[in-house]
C-alpha cells in the first residue's frame, strides 16, 4: 500500500479530465485545467472531505467499491484501474463482479443517454453502473456482491425480484435468461469457474432453473420488448436494446417506450416521479451499484 503515491496518481488523472468529458459544465472561472476535487467526489459518490484526504495520502483506505467508482469517475483505462488498486493494496476485482472495469467509451455513451434509462451490465446480468432514470425504472441495486448480485441469479432464488414483470410474462423471461446464460457460457469457453459456480448453485437451489437448463436452449439476447411494472406509473411497455463490448462480457442496455402505447408519456413522468421517490440523494449523475 502506498497512500502518498495513490493520492498523487489520483490528482494526475483528475488534471487530465475536462468537465465536458464527464458531462459537467466548464463554467467561466476555473482555476484548474481538469476536474476539481469536489467534482470527482460528486461523480464517485464520496464526500469532498474524504476525497481530499485520499489525494493528500492522509490515511484513508478506500474500499474496492470506492476504487471502482473513482476509476469510472476519472475514466481510467484497465491498466490505470489495476494500478489504482495496486497502490491501495487491494486485490484486483474478479471479472464480472460489481467492481469490474467498464470501458471509458461505454461510460461516456451511458452519460450521453441522460434522457433515457440506461445501464451497463455483465453477461451474467450483474449491474455495473446505471443512470438515474434506469434506477428509477428498475429499482435500486441489491446489497449483495459478486455473481450473487446478478439479476439472473436473483430471478431464480428471490421471488420478490420478479415483481418488476407481470406474472404472465415470468416463464418467458426465465427461458430467455437461461438461454442467454448458456450463450455466455459458450462465449467464455465452457470452463469458466464463475459460470460453473453460478450454474451449480442455481441447479441446487432452483428446480425451475434445472428444468430450463436441461432443455439446452441457447439465445444471445440482443433486444427485447418488455412489460415492466412500475410501483407508481403502472405498466410500461418498453424496447430493451443492447450494445456489446468487443469480448461480449459487458453490454450497455437502454430502454425506449414502445411506439403507440401510453408508455411514451409515462417515461417522461419517470424523470419527475421515479427519481424523486427512489433516489433522494442529489449530486452525481451515475449511480453505482450491483444490479
Amino acid at each position: 500500500m502506498n497512500l502518498v503515491e495513490l493520492g498523487a496518481f489520483l490528482k494526475s488523472r483528475r488534471d487530465r479530465v475536462r468537465p465536458g468529458d464527464v458531462g459537467l459544465p466548464a463554467g467561466p472561472r476555473r482555476r484548474v485545467p481538469g476536474l476539481r476535487r469536489d467534482e470527482v467526489a460528486q461523480l464517485a459518490g464520496a464526500s469532498v472531505d474524504y476525497y481530499i484526504e485520499l489525494e493528500r495520502g492522509a490515511g484513508a483506505q478506500p474500499s474496492e467499491q470506492m476504487l471502482a467508482a473513482l476509476a469510472r469517475a476519472l475514466r481510467l483505462s484497465r491498466d490505470e484501474r489495476d494500478h489504482l488498486f495496486s497502490l491501495a493494496g487491494r486485490p484486483l476485482p474478479a471479472p464480472g463482479g460489481p467492481a469490474d472495469h467498464v470501458h471509458p467509451g461505454m461510460l461516456d455513451l451511458l452519460h450521453r443517454m441522460d434522457g433515457t434509462p440506461a445501464q451497463v451490465v455483465t453477461d451474467l446480468r450483474v449491474m455495473l453502473v446505471q443512470n438515474r432514470l434506469a434506477a428509477a425504472l428498475l429499482g435500486p441495486p441489491p446489497t449483495t456482491t459478486g455473481w450473487t448480485a446478478s439479476f439472473l441469479y436473483r430471478w431464480f432464488t428471490d421471488p420478490a425480484s420478479r415483481a418488476i414483470y407481470p406474472a404472465e410474462d415470468h416463464d418467458e423471461h426465465a427461458r430467455s435468461f437461461v438461454a442467454d446464460l448458456r450463450a455466455a457460457m459458450a462465449r467464455r469457453g465452457g470452463a469458466d469457474p464463475e459460470v460453473a459456480a453460478l450454474i451449480a448453485d442455481l441447479t441446487a437451489r432452483s428446480p425451475e432453473f434445472e428444468q430450463h437448463w436441461a432443455r439446452h436452449d441457447v439465445g444471445f439476447r440482443r433486444h427485447d420488448r418488455k412489460r415492466i411494472v412500475h410501483p407508481e406509473l403502472g405498466l410500461l411497455e418498453v424496447n430493451c436494446l443492447s450494445l456489446f463490448s468487443e469480448d461480449g462480457t459487458q453490454r450497455l442496455l437502454w430502454f425506449t417506450p414502445a411506439v403507440g402505447t401510453d408508455s411514451v408519456a409515462k417515461l417522461e413522468l419517470l424523470a419527475v416521479v421515479g427519481t424523486q421517490r427512489l433516489l433522494p440523494r442529489s449530486g452525481d449523475e451515475l449511480v453505482e451499484g450491483d444490479r
